[in-house]
């Protein structure tokens, strides 16, 4: 990777975790754990489709294991980690499939595959099925959430490619 990549990852890696602060301290009104918008996912998706597979991973793990250091809160690193890879392989995917006009649209399935993921650790670290419960919650404000970020992703990469 040369020096205008890393610096660009860099960038996108900073911004994604000055998003991640500022929506931790929003205090979400829903009861059921989990649920937040995922600003930072913008970043995520962002990458997905400007840079190379290797590099948005790459800010999605940096993003995941510093915020994780920020909070103090390994659980949550657990969590994100589960989600956030089933994410992004999921949306490395679909990027060859889906073009840049419809990106919330891949946005949608990696929300969807991030809150798999998370309730599959959830089930291994619990030990019980119980957590399932949450399943179409989440599911519905992953899609939810999932459609805003693409679509913010979406008019930025919009915005990029016409200077």
């Amino acid at each position: 990777m040369d020096v205008k990549r890393l610096a660009k990852c860099s960038l996108l890696t900073a911004v994604s975790l000055i998003i991640f602060t500022v929506e931790a301290q929003i205090p979400y009104p829903f009861p059921i754990p989990g649920i937040k918008p995922g600003l930072a996912n913008i970043v995520t998706v962002f990458a997905v489709y400007t840079l190379s597979g290797k590099e948005a991973a790459l800010i999605l793990l940096s993003r995941i294991l510093i915020a994780g250091l920020f909070s103090g809160n390994g659980m949550a690193v657990i969590y994100s980690l589960s989600g956030g890879l089933l994410c992004i392989a999921g949306m490395l995917v679909l990027r060859r499939v889906i073009s840049k006009d419809n990106m919330w649209l891949t946005s949608v399935f990696g929300a969807v595959l991030h809150n798999t993921g998370q309730l599959l650790a959830a089930v291994m670290i619990t030990q019980t099925a119980a957590v399932l419960w949450y399943a179409p919650f989440l599911l519905l404000s992953g899609c939810l959430a999932g459609a805003f970020t693409g679509a913010a992703a979406q008019a930025v990469v919009r915005r990029m490619e016409r200077k």
